[in-house]
């Protein structure tokens, strides 16, 4: 099995930068779609942007596309999970989450529900 554990959430200034770390432990060693979603009060979780842990093309929903990238540490065994966040807006504020599911294939889907593996969350506050 594997387990996730999200840090790197805090509060910033409109324009600011910070970047999430998702740890990932227990059996690395799977090929992973993974991905970092959030969730604002009162709004369904939103994938914000997955990657095929064995490589292949990033997704990004279009409101963070060229703000944000999410990367991983390794290329062949991802232990560490990242997202960094540029040019971050109000809008941004939500709790964000790590999430993983097994997969084969290196098209990763961009549904919450399609995941099963999910970290605790970390939240991310964005002032004007």
């Amino acid at each position: 099995q594997v387990q996730l554990e999200e840090s790197g959430g805090g509060s910033v200034q409109a324009e600011g930068s910070l970047r999430l770390s998702c740890s990932i432990s227990g059996n690395i060693y799977y090929s992973l779609c993974m991905g970092w979603f959030r969730q604002a009060p009162g709004k369904e979780r939103e994938a914000v942007a997955t990657i095929y842990t064995r490589g292949g093309t990033p997704y990004y929903t279009d409101s963070v596309s060229g703000r944000f990238t999410i990367s991983q540490d390794n290329a062949e065994v991802a232990r560490v999970l990242y997202l960094q966040m540029s040019s971050l807006k109000p809008e941004d504020t939500a709790m964000y989450y790590c999430a993983a599911k097994l997969s084969a294939a290196d098209r990763c889907p961009a549904r919450a529900d399609l995941y099963n593996i999910w970290g605790r969350g970390t939240q991310v506050t964005v002032s004007s």
